[in-house]
């Protein structure tokens, strides 16, 4: 059993950055695929970006050129760096991990979820 631990939340102004932290109780980020998800209260859970064995990397749209994903594999670290936050990034952020290779955004792919992490940004 995989367990994901998220940190890093909080909350920030509009403009601000913010790095949250994914620690994975087992070593097998190497070979997985793992992505950030969130959700904003009222809306659907939203892949935001996803990072597969190779370090490719794939976002969502309303993120690109903001955020970064990457990981350190020796530490079963996975990072999302958000730079240039906007109110509308506020939500409850989540790391997941998914056991089959391919980088994907797809949230039904997934496997493993931490319990998340609240960023909030206001204006």
């Amino acid at each position: 059993q995989v367990q994901l631990v998220e940190s890093g939340g909080g909350s920030v102004q509009s403009g601000g950055s913010l790095r949250l932290s994914c620690t994975a109780s087992v070593h097998f980020n190497s070979r997985r695929c793992m992505a950030w998800f969130r959700q904003a209260p009222g809306k659907e859970r939203e892949g935001v970006a996803a990072i597969d064995a190779f370090g490719s990397d794939l976002y969502a749209r309303s993120v690109e050129g903001r955020f970064t994903v990457y990981k350190e594999d020796a530490k079963n670290m996975l990072y999302l760096q958000m730079n240039s936050l906007k109110p509308e990034d506020t939500a409850m952020y989540y790391c997941a991990a998914k056991t089959s290779f391919g980088i994907t955004r797809v949230e039904q792919l997934y496997d493993y979820w931490g319990q998340g992490t609240q960023v909030t940004v206001s204006s």
